[in-house]
């Protein structure tokens, strides 16, 4: 952040007594794991850091020099050793002799394999080049914002000059590969004394010969640049001054909460997006500024930052003084179709006659003033990340505006790297979407045993999970598996009470708030009871039938109106229970509240139809292991009625089932998976028994 104040420098976190012992290549590790712990030194993913050491040579014995560099797509934050490439570097000077010039750039990776170490498979990145041909041990590549928000000024080449003299050096634009590798080599080769470089529009290269002195070079080099803004944008007008007020936090949330299902499903044609919402100090700034229009629509600068966010967000027209988000919504649709024409227009304009075919036209980033930025992808991380980049593309604006002009990346620059054919290739090796992907799912009882089975599930194939159950203790236990096994990105919990309107409305503006909508709602939420029909209290009645009909209705009235408001279909599953189709003596209330969901999912299988919303059943019978509802009194009271006792109970079950078989909460998850997939995308209506088999539920 370049508005931070000088307590929030950074830090130099470089422990000599962890470095003791380290050998090149795992000082290259440390330091880069502790560069890229902070944002504001460089974004998820950008940047790269290298070291050149001695190895033995696997097939003469003899040592070599060996480059380790950040690999392709890898991020220095999180990378371990087998994220470097290693490359011999007598190899890769050798490939100077077949460099043909600017026209045969692309080729040059293509030698890239030969010239790997010990057949090392990770793949080298394009920037490999650039770490190579500097003539030090130790190079560092960062995307810092204030760095960077020099290198997109106007005037970067002499605002690099005044916060650095001769120590850190410039160059101008230059798309990273050979080229820019060899004109590293000659500025280092022709200023021996100088320390690091700015690249114009993109970033810093900071060397040293030992890993910690490269580590320090960095963070001072980046502080320097940190305090020089902080002293010359002080008292100064940013961004143009302020245009709009922020609304009230809830109110921010409520509005992105309305808007993010309808934009997500203008966007999600080809495949589901995901969403994610932003209203940081830094975002709230800069929609609610008066040149927040002007600078958005000059793109980002840093080829890394419209890689993620394409060349320039939309802005949603909303006025904060006057909030009306249903005239917004009337509007959306234009709004997109309009960027879809504009991005087709610049990819028109712009390509070449090998570019790669036209991708997804719609927007990844929404400004929107007074509330935030919205963002999406075809998942969670990369819609978060696609965030964390333009707010770092925010900060450069901040700076660069503020003290100079500030400069997006010419537009044929950016389609160049945009649509590049070794980009293309890059995501043409990546690996097939998983069934569920982009898909947003809700789980009410999302803590018991079925519904937690159901969400590992789902989240295996791919899908964002919303846990729902009113039990809050067992629900932060679930929560904190499944995001330890799964990621935090792709799960959350809320507190719900499916007998509550208000509750079910918070949580679905939170998913939608959280992930931009829902795709696959899963009732679940239950309980048990069990009694004679004279001992059957109104209370013990009335409980059942609100909670297991209508809580029901009230989850799937909330779901119709957020699918019907996305308009691409979704899917609705009911936990029922074998009882809804067949009596049990004792359970009259709960049998009776189960044979109710199923005539519900058939009328809303109706009324679902023509808006895509498939509605299906599916049917347990007798899941004990894990269940909530398997635990004290209706457990005793279900062993009194079959004459039996707890531990007799669900072996008198599975010899009850023609095939013989327990029923587990993993088998009504594998059912349920089934209707939430596109494999049962022609069946609404329908009823699937998971029972090992019970002659009085059968449903024809």
């Amino acid at each position: 952040m370049l508005d931070k104040p000088a307590e929030t420098r950074l830090k130099n976190l470089w422990d000599a007594r962890k470095a003791k012992g380290m050998s090149e290549a795992e000082l290259l590790l440390y330091r880069s794991n502790l560069l890229g712990s902070d944002k504001r030194i460089t974004n998820y993913g950008g940047g790269n850091t290298s070291a050149k050491a001695m190895e033995r040579d696997p097939l003469t014995g003899e040592d070599v020099e060996v480059l380790w560099v950040k690999g392709s797509g890898g991020d220095v934050g999180t990378i371990r050793m087998d994220g470097f490439a290693t490359l011999y570097m007598d190899k890769l000077e050798a490939l100077k002799g077949l460099y043909r010039g600017l026209e045969h750039e692309d080729e040059m990776v293509g030698y890239l394999p030969h010239c790997t170490f010990n057949l090392n498979p990770r793949a080298a990145s394009i920037d490999t080049p650039l770490h190579a041909y500097v003539p030090r041990k130790h190079v560092d590549h960062m995307h810092p914002d204030a760095v960077i928000a020099i290198a997109a000024s106007s005037n970067s080449r002499d605002l690099t000059r005044e916060i650095y003299g001769d120590e850190i050096g410039w160059l101008p634009w230059k798309r990273p590969g050979f080229e820019l590798g060899l004109w590293l080599e000659k500025f280092c080769r022709d200023n021996p004394d100088a320390k690091g470089v700015v690249l114009e529009s993109h970033g810093l290269f900071t060397w040293a010969d030992t890993a910690e002195a490269c580590y320090e070079l960095t963070v001072n080099v980046i502080n320097r640049a940190m305090a020089w803004f902080e002293e010359k944008t002080a008292g100064k007008t940013i961004f143009g001054g302020k245009k709009h007020g922020s609304l009230e936090a809830a109110a921010r949330r409520k509005v992105a909460a309305a808007l993010m299902p309808a934009i997500r499903g203008m966007i999600s044609g080809k495949a589901r997006m995901v969403g994610h919402f932003d209203d940081s100090h830094a975002v709230l700034e800069f929609v609610n500024s008066a040149d927040m229009e002007k600078l958005a629509a000059l793109g980002t600068s840093c080829p890394d930052h419209f890689l993620r966010t394409k060349i320039r967000p939309l802005v949603v027209d909303f006025d904060p003084a006057k909030p009306d988000v249903d005239a917004t919504l009337a509007g959306l649709k234009q709004s997109v179709e309009s960027y879809r024409d504009d991005y087709a227009a610049y990819y028109a304009r712009c390509k070449r006659d090998d570019s790669p075919a036209l991708r997804d036209p719609n927007a990844v980033v929404y400004l929107v003033p007074g509330v935030g930025m919205i963002t999406f992808a075809r998942d969670k991380a990369t819609a978060r990340i696609s965030g964390e980049f333009y707010t770092n593309a925010i900060n450069v604006m901040r700076g660069s505006s503020t003290v100079s002009e500030y400069c997006g990346l010419a537009e044929q620059e950016a389609f160049d790297i945009e649509y590049w054919l070794l980009e293309e290739a890059k995501l043409q090796r990546m690996p097939k979407p998983k069934s569920l992907a982009g898909r947003i799912a809700i789980i009410t009882g999302g803590a018991g045993g079925i519904g937690s089975a159901t969400a590992e599930r789902l989240l295996g194939e791919g899908a964002c999970v919303v846990l729902a159950d009113i039990d809050a203790e067992a629900l932060e236990r679930t929560r904190e598996n499944l995001a330890g096994r799964f990621s935090a990105d792709v799960v959350r919990a809320v507190e719900m009470n499916v007998t509550s309107e208000q509750a079910i409305d918070d949580a679905y503006q939170r998913m939608a708030m959280e992930f931009g909508g829902v795709d696959i709602v899963v009732s679940n939420a239950g309980i048990a009871s069990s009694a004679p029909v004279e001992e059957t209290s109104l209370d013990l009645w009335n409980k059942n039938m609100s909670i297991l009909s209508t809580g029901y209705f009230l989850v799937s009235r909330a779901a119709f109106r957020m699918l019907k408001k996305q308009d691409i279909g979704g899917s609705i599953i009911f936990i029922g229970s074998k009882n809804g189709l067949a009596a049990s003596p004792g359970a009259s209330a709960y049998c009776t509240a189960k044979a109710s969901e199923l005539h519900l999912a058939r009328c809303l299988a109706l009324e679902g139809a023509p808006s895509g919303i498939r509605v299906n059943v599916v049917n347990p019978d007798a899941v004990l292991r894990g269940s909530k509802i398997w635990s004290g009194e209706w457990l005793d009271q279900r062993a009194s009625t079959y004459g039996t006792d707890k531990e007799g109970l669900e072996e008198m079950y599975r010899q009850r089932s023609l095939l013989k078989r327990s029923v587990l909460p993993e088998d009504i998850a594998e059912a349920t998976y089934f209707f939430a997939s596109e494999a049962s995308s022609k069946s609404t209506g329908n009823i699937v028994n998971v029972d090992a088999g019970n002659v009085q539920a059968f449903t024809r």
